[in-house]
């Protein structure tokens, strides 16, 4: 595979910078450059110079989305922008790799399979689904649905870190169920789908390892800390919610069923052991 002739977006995202570090030779384009949101800004871009499109570019503040402003950035972003990338690698004939998310099922199964029908709960949600079914239209594509993504930016270890230091010892809702994905695991599930030219469609990918809640994330972080000290108090999601105005609905649910996934003989690394190198790379 030449990297020389992948295209990444959202190349200054958690996952575009890990995606970067792994395609060093890749093309990257900003907004002035490739505008993915506008049709002719697509149309007019240099497509025979590419391969490949690992599309990481999405709008994702969930609370967000919920506004007048976010509502139609989500939608921009997460669906027209989706469209408008998979009529162009249509076109010409390139594959089109997108990252979608747990939240466009509503979390009231215990595990998610890739053939679920959608029902996503919030406007992010929603507009992702949109997205998928843009992105399905591409005959080449590969759309990995994910969840809790954790990478080289703000996210929530970072966060439980950070309260670490300060000695804070964090209520975290405890009902919210899922894996941690780090994205040095996304990175891998990408570059091996592509290698093994695995059959193009949806996979689930995230981390493996014991469900767990957010809760007891928290407490793995703070073990692997030496924070034992610190106490995670537990609360449910309405819990932690209530009198917040603003707030989108989120699944309860996000495990993600991967058979599909090791069906292609990838082998997916414990989000616990993950954790542990993450931890230890933020600290150094």
């Amino acid at each position: 595979m030449d990297s020389s002739r992948i295209l990444i977006l959202g190349a200054n995202g958690q996952l575009g910078m890990a995606l970067q570090q792994q395609y060093p030779k890749a093309h990257t384009a900003d907004v002035k450059e490739l505008d993915i949101t506008d049709q002719q800004s697509v149309n007019g871009f240099d497509w025979p110079k590419i391969d490949i499109i690992l599309n990481a570019a999405a709008y994702t503040n969930v609370d967000g989305a919920e506004t007048d402003e976010g509502r139609v950035a989500a939608w921009s972003v997460n669906a027209v922008a989706a469209a408008n990338l998979a009529a162009t690698a249509s076109k010409h004939k390139l594959i089109l790799v997108h990252i979608s998310t747990d939240y466009v099922f509503d979390g009231t199964k215990s595990v998610h399979d890739e053939a679920e029908p959608f029902s996503p709960l919030s406007v992010y949600g929603a507009s992702k689904a949109a997205g998928d079914i843009a992105v399905c239209l591409a005959p080449k594509h590969y759309i990995l649905r994910t969840s809790w993504v954790i990478g080289d930016g703000n996210n929530f270890v970072r966060i439980m870190m950070g309260l670490a230091e300060k000695n804070i010892s964090p209520t975290v809702v405890h009902d919210q169920i899922g894996r941690l994905t780090f994205t040095s695991e996304l990175v891998r599930a990408i570059d091996h789908l592509l290698s093994v030219e695995a059959p193009y469609g949806v996979y689930n990918v995230t981390n493996d390892g014991p469900t767990s809640s957010w809760a007891e994330v928290t407490r793995h972080v703070f073990n692997t800390l030496g924070r034992v000290d610190l106490h995670v108090s537990k609360t449910t999601t309405a819990e932690y919610y209530v009198g917040k105005a603003g707030v989108a609905p989120r699944p309860l649910q996000s495990t993600l069923g991967m058979h599909k996934l090791h069906g292609t003989a990838f082998v997916s690394n414990d989000w616990r052991e993950d954790l542990k190198h993450y931890i230890k790379k933020e600290r150094e």
